[in-house]
């Protein structure tokens, strides 16, 4: 008899973007004339930059030459890649790392879910709260989940919450937490925090044995000053913290798939025991024996985003995108609708009106006006009553959208 792991069967019904994805196509099913506009999942439009597009290129022509065809890659990334992460993305900022602290994968998003297994199951999570969903979900697999209370809360895990009663800021834990999970700038809530509340974060972490895993996939889209763009500018961060980042939202590799994640020598983790263990050789590890690494012509094409015409290409893909942001920010304000985020992050999160949950408000945006947003409430307890749009559209599409909700949305 094979068993499963009934720690999936803990898993709410769907995952949140398949609900709505679901919900719309039952919605275009009965209005086959209605003209949607997808403000929803985070999904950039614009093509990839011509300077990474022409570096794939010839990778491809590379792949079709004995002489310079390439098999299996080294499961961390080439050098090339990673040189060039280290000097543009982190040298730049004061943060000097070793070639083998970085790992080239295929995405945030599966790093972020694939870091829990090198980690106990004995380890207490914190999260903050309204949360992207893959950090809760590969949790709740693993089986450190709990149950999952009538508070939509999981009994075995710390959320922190964060609303506009608190600025969208997360208050330290009342109670010890081994790992936890920051997301800056924000997704959902498009908000961030200063270097001075980060480094709160690095302190506790330090004075708990606690490893941050620090999530900067958005880090591109900073405007502000103050805000950091890696956890590693932050005095101590090496020894706790974890960083993710992703090619993904930058330079348009949504569906190209490449990303990194950074773990310093520094950072320990614990055996039961209480010895120590370097995180980077159980990552190092973890990755050599479940990936195969990032394609050759994936990874040159990354490389392409360091050179002097790729980071002008990315610099106006950004613009666009936080041009867009700026538009929606303020037309949805104009409506009289509260708004956050949009500054420094290409997503805006809203208050939902006359008190108002977050699936009726969604039904509401798709019924009256046919746009399609994310309901608050999908990444967590105290994401009921806001609702997420992006800025990934067209142009167009975004103006289309704001003009509707100026003129066609009735509260």
């Amino acid at each position: 008899m094979a068993l499963i792991n009934e720690n999936y069967l803990k898993l709410q019904g769907s995952y949140l973007f398949s609900e709505i994805a679901k919900r719309v196509d039952a919605y275009k099913a009965q209005n086959p004339e209605a003209d949607i506009i997808k403000l929803g999942i985070g999904d950039v439009t614009k093509p990839l930059p011509e300077a990474v597009i022409t570096s794939m290129h010839k990778a491809v022509d590379e792949m079709a030459d004995e002489k310079t065809f390439r098999g299996y890659g080294p499961e961390p990334g080439y050098d090339f890649l990673i040189e060039k992460i280290i000097e543009f993305d982190y040298k730049a900022l004061g943060v000097n790392l070793d070639i083998d602290e970085v790992f080239v994968s295929d995405g945030a998003k599966s790093d972020t879910a694939n870091i829990q297994e090198i980690f106990g199951l004995d380890n207490k999570i914190a999260v903050t709260d309204p949360v992207y969903p893959v950090y809760i979900d590969s949790n709740v697999m693993a089986g450190r989940s709990g149950s999952l209370g009538d508070d939509g809360k999981w009994t075995n895990m710390t959320y922190m919450p964060c609303t506009a009663e608190n600025g969208f800021i997360p208050q330290l834990p009342s109670e010890k937490a081994d790992l936890i999970y920051l997301c800056f700038p924000n997704n959902p809530t498009g908000t961030t925090i200063s270097k001075t509340e980060l480094k709160k974060w690095v302190d506790y972490a330090k004075d708990n044995q606690a490893i941050i895993l620090y999530d900067a996939a958005y880090e591109a889209y900073i405007q502000e000053d103050d805000v950091a763009h890696s956890i590693y500018e932050i005095e101590g961060a090496k020894e706790v913290a974890i960083e993710f980042r992703s090619f993904s939202k930058n330079a348009g590799f949504t569906g190209t798939r490449c990303s990194y994640t950074v773990v310093p020598k520094e950072v320990l983790g614990y055996t039961a025991a209480g010895e120590a263990t370097e995180i980077n050789k159980l990552w190092s590890r973890r990755q050599a024996t479940k990936f195969n690494g990032v394609p050759y012509i994936i990874q040159r094409g990354a490389e392409a985003v360091y050179t002097k015409e790729g980071q002008k290409q990315v610099k106006a893909l950004i613009d666009y995108y936080m041009y867009n942001a700026k538009l929606i920010r303020e037309g949805i304000k104009s409506t009289g609708i509260e708004v956050f985020g949009g500054v420094n992050a290409p997503y805006i999160w809203l208050k939902t009106p006359k008190g108002m949950d977050s699936w009726s408000f969604f039904d509401k945006v798709l019924h009256d006006v046919n746009i399609v947003g994310t309901p608050g409430a999908g990444f967590g307890p105290s994401g009921e009553g806001y609702f997420r749009l992006t800025a990934f559209a067209s142009r167009e599409s975004t103006e289309e959208a704001i003009e509707r909700f100026k003129t066609k949305f009735k509260l």
